[in-house]
């Protein structure tokens, strides 16, 4: 076997370089998997354009991938060779985080940051949930940051009500899922023509974001609610709107955010109003990691109560597609993920 990747050489480079990269060298406690999709994030496209983070070059990105199993540690037993799975990468950014990055043929994972694939899921499907998943299950269930119960197949009912704003986007949706599979009733904002889809994820209540009355209508619908939140799947002045609804509602005033935890808290929110950063590899730091990663995710998928989401958009296949799927994603998605096949 040998190993490929999509380089990215020196800040702002492009376009990124495909050329050999190591086979990935595995710890007790992870897997090697062959690579099949990977899904785009906005943060894959800022490091290229923005640099936001500091990184060591040259560096291989990429958080979302699905693919099979080709090799496990020496204390894995719940993974075998051959298995269909899901990975949340990392991508440190160092020499040693190379090999868990997904821009490449082959990579390494984490066992408990990965989740078998059922048959019925393709792995362009099953890209899409890695890192979404992983943010939004940070920001809404770690004791430190909103504190929400977590989800379990069969949850009774919490009798409360969360609001969901960007339902529409890749950790709003999975955000959804999450708190209807932990009890909770849902209400969520998104596109006008989104939200029959925010409906099919579970959504008991739908809002237009883009209606000018859309927080006196989110207010005079949930009063009265026992409102457990906010939370808050898209960074900008919506921050701000989740504030003045959960300062409205009373209940639990606390909006969760996507606000990564090394940017300063979201300033200007209502008097009594709490808040949080989140980062998306904290949550297997926690309880509610192995409860989301090990037995609630592996269920709901094979059910269908997890539904991939959004749906992925294949813009090619092959590591050099990449840049071009990139390059998509800057010019604008509504209820689609980016994905490139790695076949």
């Amino acid at each position: 076997m040998s190993n490929k990747a999509a380089w990215l050489k020196a800040a702002n480079e492009r376009p990124l370089v495909i050329e050999d990269a190591p086979m990935p060298n595995i710890g007790p406690r992870e897997v090697m998997i062959r690579n099949r999709a990977v899904a785009i994030n906005p943060v894959n496209w800022a490091i290229q354009a923005k640099a936001i983070f500091p990184v060591t070059y040259p560096f291989i990105g990429g958080n979302d991938a699905a693919g099979e199993i080709v090799q496990v540690g020496s204390e894995v037993n719940n993974f075998k060779v051959g298995d269909r799975v899901i990975a949340a990468c990392w991508a440190d950014g160092t020499t040693e985080g190379r090999s868990n990055s997904a821009f490449q043929l082959f990579f390494s994972a984490d066992a408990k940051a990965i989740v078998k694939l059922p048959n019925h899921i393709s792995y362009a499907e099953g890209s899409v949930f890695p890192l979404a998943m992983a943010t939004a299950a940070s920001a809404l269930f770690q004791p430190d940051t909103h504190g929400l119960s977590i989800p379990q197949v069969n949850a009774k009912s919490q009798g409360k009500v969360v609001l969901v704003w960007g339902g529409g986007s890749s950790v709003g949706a999975c955000a959804i899922q999450l708190l209807v599979g932990a009890g909770y009733d849902v209400a969520a904002t998104a596109n006008g023509r989104n939200l029959s889809a925010m409906k099919d994820l579970g959504a008991k209540y739908v809002f237009d974001y883009t209606k000018e009355t859309v927080v006196e209508d989110i207010v005079s619908t949930l009063k009265g609610l026992d409102f457990g939140g906010a939370f808050c799947a898209i960074i900008g002045p919506d921050i701000l709107r989740c504030g003045q609804i959960a300062d409205q509602l009373g209940g639990y005033k606390f909006v969760s955010t996507v606000l990564p935890t090394n940017m300063p808290t979201q300033a200007g929110l209502p008097d009594g109003v709490g808040t949080c950063n989140v980062w998306g590899d904290t949550i297997f730091k926690h309880e509610a990691g192995p409860a989301v990663w090990e037995k609630w995710m592996p269920a709901a998928l094979e059910t269908g109560a997890l539904k991939p989401a959004p749906p992925p958009l294949i813009f090619g296949n092959g590591l050099e597609a990449i840049q071009g799927s990139l390059d998509r994603w800057s010019e604008g998605v509504s209820y689609q993920k980016v994905v490139v096949t790695l076949d």
